[in-house]
């Protein structure tokens, strides 16, 4: 399930966000301080073009996911999970499905059932993340454009995906 986040979010996001997994398959790879999140999240507040979600699995907190650049039917997206909390409990593959499904639902749902009613979601991964760019394929999207960016001084290859509206999707 996908709720929107709240100030009691913050830290949690934060931790997950910086975990060494997470950041590793990360635009920005280096650690992410306390006043630059507290920065970022005060941004949220009354931002049309911002929406922050909290993923929770069995009524547990257990991930982040992130539309960003929302114009007229249109929205970049991320996500990340609580890698630690969900590999002890023995949940990391089934979240790692379950978080991407329920975004996509949210993403092109009707606005009266609490989606976005986009028509385009855009992405980025890593070409290494290989897992991720396949769960993509499954899940309707397409790899359409390969940039060159510098990450950390080395520069890497990300594909830039695109899914659009379905039917079945509202």
């Amino acid at each position: 399930m996908l709720r929107a986040a709240t100030d009691d979010d913050k830290d949690l996001a934060l931790k997950w966000r910086n975990h060494p997994v997470v950041r590793a398959v990360s635009l920005q790879q280096q650690p992410i301080s306390e006043d630059e999140h507290a920065q970022y999240w005060a941004s949220l507040k009354d931002n049309p073009h911002r929406k922050v979600y909290i993923y929770e699995l069995a009524d547990t907190p257990a991930g982040v996911v992130t539309f960003f650049d929302i114009d007229d039917g249109y929205a970049m997206w991320g996500y990340y999970l609580d890698n630690d909390g969900l590999e002890a409990r023995g949940q990391l593959l089934p979240a790692w499905i379950k978080i991407q499904r329920e975004a996509v639902k949210l993403a092109f749902g009707p606005t009266d059932k609490g989606g976005l009613a986009l028509d385009v979601l855009e992405g980025e991964v890593l070409e290494a993340n290989e897992a991720v760019r396949s769960m993509n394929k499954r899940n309707g999207f397409e790899e359409v454009g390969v940039d060159d960016v510098e990450i950390d001084g080395l520069v890497t290859v990300v594909h830039r995906i695109r899914r659009t509206v379905q039917p079945g999707d509202r």
